[in-house]
């Protein structure tokens, strides 16, 4: 990556933390500078020279820019950590701002069906993820996991896992290949795990064919199943799922049938 297309990458990333494009480039400027004249960041960032005193002024108050009043005034960018770290807890304290707001939104009355029965879907490999772990911990008696894609095994759903093992939570893993049979049993060695063998879960070398990334249960009434194109560049982060919910969704019976597979001791819904 070139020093240019690094700058432009920066600067798209701070509007992204909440900067304005001229505040940005601005600090960007100036942390190419040990300090600088409202001229020389004007030289160097392309902001109009009238417009660099408001975009500092803004970058003073948030604590980026530290400014010297001489004449003319110089201005110096505060050091990367401690950038880092205030444009950090801002945007912390916006998401937990939020959240507060979400939280104290007024939810209309709905009424109420036990039976109600669920599918909804998702789109992209972070939104599943985030709700794979979601799921894991909002378990209350049993999970049971298909993993077929390797590349969802990762600290954040080992850590959730064994959390629900701690918990005496019943707990029953699946592995598409040998080897992420292994991985699953070394990082949680107290938990049944069992090789599935369904090679059509996986699709086919041509590309164009769709898999199965992973199937959930959760307490025997919640599943997800995600799906992606294995052989495509952006397969993964093209990920797909269905998350259904409801005991007597037929969706859930089967896949629930299809996950314990080889495993008579775990009853069937209903059953």
């Amino acid at each position: 990556m070139t020093d240019n297309e690094t700058t432009q990458e920066a600067i798209s990333l701070l509007q992204d933390l909440g900067l304005q494009e001229y505040e940005a480039r601005c600090f960007i400027a100036l942390n190419k500078l040990p300090s600088g004249t409202a001229k020389e960041i004007h030289e160097i960032s392309e902001v109009p020279r009238t417009r660099v005193y408001d975009a500092i002024r803004v970058l003073e108050s948030q604590g980026l820019v530290e400014v010297r009043h001489s004449s003319p005034q110089m201005y110096r960018a505060v050091s990367i950590d401690e950038a880092t770290q205030t444009l950090r807890r801002k945007y912390d304290d916006r998401i937990e701002t939020l959240e507060t707001y979400l939280k104290n939104t007024e939810v209309q009355d709905v009424e109420e069906n036990d039976h109600v029965q669920e599918v909804w879907s998702l789109t992209g490999h972070d939104a599943i993820e985030s709700r794979t772990i979601d799921l894991v911990r909002e378990a209350e008696s049993e999970i049971a996991l298909l993993v077929v894609d390797e590349d969802i095994l990762s600290e954040t759903l080992f850590g959730s896992l064994q959390t629900a093992v701690d918990h005496d939570l019943s707990i029953v893993l699946g592995g598409q290949t040998e080897r992420i049979t292994e991985t699953l049993g070394a990082e949680l060695s107290t938990t049944r795990v069992f090789e599935t063998g369904l090679d059509w879960l996986t699709g086919t070398e041509s590309g164009d064919e769709v898999a199965i990334s992973r199937i959930l249960l959760i307490d025997r009434e919640t599943l997800l199943i995600g799906s992606y194109y294995p052989h495509t560049a952006d397969g993964r982060e093209k990920e797909q799922a269905i998350f259904a919910r409801g005991l007597e969704n037929g969706i859930v019976v089967l896949l629930r049938r299809l996950v314990t597979a080889g495993l008579p001791q775990i009853k069937d819904p209903g059953a």
